[in-house]
């Protein structure tokens, strides 16, 4: 387990997404990220809630924002090295937001 504070850990997810190609970033609509220090279930890195962008139609006004939560204890305890911890912390990012443009957990882990 490697000790990363919370303010260290809020600029590594920030640096996570300033490395989303532009054009994604741009895309990206709605949406809250978040850091939270414990996970409602053990082993939690991340979670994305909302409304995928490829399931919003002409309804999808006045809602709340998306929201993807980074698990900052989880990551840490993964990792051995503040190295490790940035590495899965970009992961766990990508992920999320990988949630939040429509794809699954299924196509997620086909792409590797």
């Amino acid at each position: 387990m490697v000790e990363v504070s919370r303010q260290r850990f809020e600029a590594l997810v920030a640096e996570a997404l300033d490395s989303l190609p532009p054009q994604l970033g741009r895309q990206m609509s709605n949406i809250a990220v978040v850091v939270e220090d414990e996970p409602p279930s053990p082993g939690l890195l991340g979670l994305y809630e909302g409304v995928p962008l490829t399931q919003r139609g002409d309804w999808y006004s006045g809602v709340l924002p998306d929201r993807i939560t980074i698990y900052r204890r989880s990551i840490c305890d993964l990792g051995r090295t503040e190295e490790q911890v940035v590495g899965q912390v970009r992961v766990t990012v990508i992920h999320e937001v990988a949630h939040h443009f429509g794809i699954d957990d299924g196509r997620l882990a086909e792409l590797g």
